[in-house]
């Protein structure tokens, strides 16, 4: 089961059990119209159109004008309708969703970076030689071999031992 499975199935708890968010693959699939995520985040409708215009939860639109809200979209209308229970202002939320993105993001990258490394540990015969050239992208090199210099690269190699 992928991730974005388990972790719709967990999220569905604090909807009380409600089996729309089970129709969804992928936790951003775009699923909802506007009354169904109202209903689903205990909001009106008008107050996720304002966070569409302030840029606080940006739903993808699909036939043009229709808003659609995945569950991701829900999770941060819960967690902003939250916030500003406790009294953080909307360019406050703002700013927690923008870093909470990032952290995201930063997040894949780095899985992405050990997936890789792994790979190219189990290609290499269990030894870990690699050239970072100067744009930054990591170059596995061949046992017993070294990389040719080319112009001012830095090269991080470890020996077998």
């Amino acid at each position: 089961m992928s991730y974005a499975k388990v972790r719709i199935r967990e999220n569905v708890a604090e909807y009380g059990e409600d089996p729309r968010m089970l129709a969804a693959t992928h936790r951003h699939d775009p699923l909802f119209v506007i009354s169904v995520a109202a209903e689903l985040a205990d909001m009106h409708p008008q107050t996720l159109r304002q966070y569409d215009r302030l840029g606080l939860v940006t739903p993808r639109r699909q036939g043009g004008r229709h808003r659609r809200y995945s569950p991701y979209d829900i999770e941060q209308l819960r967690q902003i309708q939250q916030l500003s229970q406790e009294g953080v202002s909307l360019e406050g939320i703002r700013r927690i969703i923008a870093l909470q993105n990032r952290v995201e993001e930063l997040e894949e990258q780095v899985s992405d970076l050990r997936h890789t490394l792994r790979k190219a540990h189990r290609d290499s015969g269990g030894s870990r030689v690699f050239a970072v050239g100067s744009r930054g992208e990591v170059v596995t090199v061949a046992r017993g071999q070294r990389p040719r210099p080319i112009g001012r690269e830095l090269i991080v190699w470890r020996s077998a031992r």
